[in-house]
């Protein structure tokens, strides 16, 4: 490890006063605590329409989402802005909100992906949030709006105090020529783009390596022989003082699931962020699957 980087702490971040109270809240008094995340999203109902909720009926109901986020105690529960203004009052102070600020459909085509702006910042504060999140989706072709919009969300960020979460996904012809979206090339690309753009927290998908797609990635990704975990170990330096939060994904099974919290953890993550790997299971398993995973981060502290 190179003496140049330390995995960041809230206590070491130059954060302004507003920001490191709701990060403290996030951090340090809701879910697992001292300093780690797990945060419940449920932003795939307009990112991918209602047929994610086929597998589990009762997750097409908002209060099964925020009953989870509450029960199994969750950092925060991260979701767009109809959802947070329609059922938020029944669990406020209970589950911290993350708001999410854009979105897209997943009707038209990701080769020019970019998510408009659903709410403000400002919102955010009124609702009581405690961090809003934004898409950006790196290398796209209208990455030039999506960055002008990011810098203006950042700002007002900035203005209130409000911490940034940035789900930072490569997207694209180009990434697609070039390795694909989850290669180390990507991920660690999409890393180094959030901190640089201002992201107080970066949600980032797992590298995952493969030989046939890899040989496509630019010098020195092609011909890297390293695992997963030292690849994820170098976006986690990629993205520099942004703490790092690993996206669930579509849903796997249990033991694939607990692996990869343990991977994300040994490489230096800060955190989770699973939605479709809890809630498309009934409350029960939810639930038990839940505190499984809050006992490997408890392990690995």
């Amino acid at each position: 490890m190179s003496e140049f980087y330390r995995r960041p702490q809230l206590s070491e971040l130059d954060l302004p006063v507003g920001k490191r109270v709701r990060m403290h809240r996030l951090l340090y008094e809701h879910g697992p605590g001292n300093g780690r995340l797990l945060i419940l999203p449920i932003d795939q109902g307009l990112e991918h329409g209602p047929l994610n909720f086929f597998p589990n009926p009762d997750s097409k109901y908002p209060r099964y989402q925020y009953e989870l986020a509450r029960r199994g105690g969750y950092s925060a529960i991260a979701l767009h802005y109809g959802l947070a203004s329609k059922y938020l009052r029944d669990y406020a102070g209970e589950i911290p909100l993350i708001l999410k600020l854009n979105g897209k459909t997943n009707i038209p085509s990701d080769d020019e992906a970019l998510s408009s702006l659903t709410a403000a910042v400002e919102d955010a504060v009124r609702l009581g949030a405690d961090a809003v999140g934004y898409t950006l989706f790196v290398g796209s072709p209208r990455q030039d709006e999506d960055m002008l919009q990011l810098m203006e969300v950042r700002a007002e960020c900035d203005r209130y105090g409000m911490p940034l979460v940035v789900w930072s996904y490569p997207r694209g012809a180009a990434i697609n020529a070039k390795g694909g979206r989850d290669s180390f090339y990507a991920v660690d690309y999409a890393a180094r783009l959030a901190e640089e753009m201002g992201a107080d927290i970066v949600k980032v998908n797992f590298p995952k390596l493969n030989p046939a797609t890899d040989r496509l990635c630019p010098k020195p990704y092609n011909d890297l022989d390293i695992t997963e975990v030292e690849a994820f170990r170098q976006v986690v330096q990629s993205a520099g003082r942004a703490l790092v939060l690993v996206s669930g994904g579509s849903k796997i099974g249990d033991e694939d699931l607990l692996n990869k919290v343990r991977m994300s953890f040994e490489a230096g993550a800060t955190g989770l962020i699973f939605g479709r790997n809890m809630w498309q299971r009934p409350l029960d398993e939810a639930l038990a699957l839940t505190a499984e995973v809050k006992q490997i981060i408890a392990e690995l502290d």
